[in-house]
């Protein structure tokens, strides 16, 4: 399958060697910002189409915590994450600091904790704060944290049990630990060039652990990577989505490829890279959706970046947001300006 770079016959300056790739990722950064491990990036609450089927409200933290010791193509979460080791203490005191300000509102009785990187990466979360934390978290019925599939191991088994242990003693219900994992895509020479340092089998193991261990597993999808033309965004998306509910997945979040840390830049002034249009998001949820196997989310931050038409997408945002809610496909949005 030809990428977008032999499409465009331009030559790439892209390395080859994952060291060299590191390098020239890094020195096509902006300056990092400062923040403060005082407290967390953000905190808010969001419904969402939860296991059961039910829609419920979902407290996300965004941890301040040490980046993550990939470099990933297409990241830019390290602009919300700090360079040094991560001292002990710390999340636990910002996880407090969210559960003392809660938004107003319903209760909610899930929780997401995202740090830009890994929990169970011990830079990034001490494992001596893991019985803190299960502690403050017990009275959640699911908690949800991300990881990369290299750190996927006895740490999420222990931090599972640490969770029901605090329950049991509080007379509550053990909470049911989901692991997010970013499977990206399911091409592999396209998987390679990402710099995220994993194989397909790689994931896969990562996923047969967490099956049998009983502890649930959500996927990250990215609808138009680089070297990815534009005309197979939506295949690989519902062909990464089959893959995620291969491996066991209950739920998969697609997320268009988003341009602004540099090294897309440099991808996309030779070809290599596109962003995706919003009606590929579109697409790529309707599909997934369709194979009727598992939740299918689409990440609808900054949405407006990949509109073509101001017309019409307050009205496809608001459908989009409303398909993540019933799992549903709905009839598209007609549009005076643009046809839709």
């Amino acid at each position: 399958m030809p990428t977008s770079r032999e499409a465009s016959h331009a030559p790439s300056e892209y390395p080859d060697l994952p060291a060299a790739r590191d390098r020239w990722i890094l020195a096509r950064r902006t300056p990092r910002p400062r923040h403060d491990l005082g407290k967390p990036q953000g905190v808010f609450v969001e419904d969402e189409c939860a296991a059961s089927g039910v829609i419920a409200p979902v407290l996300t933290v965004l941890l301040t915590s040490r980046e993550c010791p990939w470099r990933c193509l297409m990241c830019d979460l390290w602009r919300f994450t700090v360079t040094q080791d991560i001292p002990p203490g710390v999340i636990p005191a910002q996880i407090q600091h969210a559960l003392h300000n809660l938004p107003p509102g319903p209760q909610p009785r899930q929780i997401k904790l995202y740090n830009a990187g890994s929990f169970f990466d011990p830079r990034a979360v001490p494992p001596v704060d893991d019985d803190t934390i299960a502690a403050q978290l017990a009275r959640f019925e699911r908690v949800i944290v991300e990881c990369h599939p290299a750190l996927v191991g006895p740490r999420c088994r222990s931090f599972r049990d640490r969770l029901a242990a605090h329950a049991t003693a509080a007379s509550a219900a053990a909470p049911a630990l989901e692991v997010a994992m970013g499977l990206e895509t399911a091409h592999p020479e396209v998987l390679a060039k990402l710099n995220k340092r994993m194989t397909l089998d790689q994931f896969r193991r990562a996923a047969g652990f967490l099956r049998a261990n009983h502890l649930a597993l959500r996927v990250f999808i990215l609808v138009q990577p680089p070297f990815l033309p534009a005309e197979a965004a939506v295949e690989w998306s519902v062909r990464s989505t089959e893959l995620a509910f291969d491996c066991g997945a209950t739920a998969a979040t697609l997320i268009p490829t988003r341009a602004g840390n540099g090294a897309l830049a440099a991808l996309a002034t030779n070809g290599e890279f596109t962003p995706p249009r919003l009606v590929t998001l579109e697409a790529a949820l309707e599909a997934s959706l369709a194979l009727r196997r598992g939740r299918v989310f689409a990440d609808v931050w900054d949405l407006k970046r990949f509109a073509d038409c101001a017309v019409c997408f307050p009205a496809r945002a608001e459908r989009l947001r409303q398909m993540n809610l019933m799992q549903r496909v709905l009839p598209r949005v007609a549009c005076v300006a643009c046809g839709g």
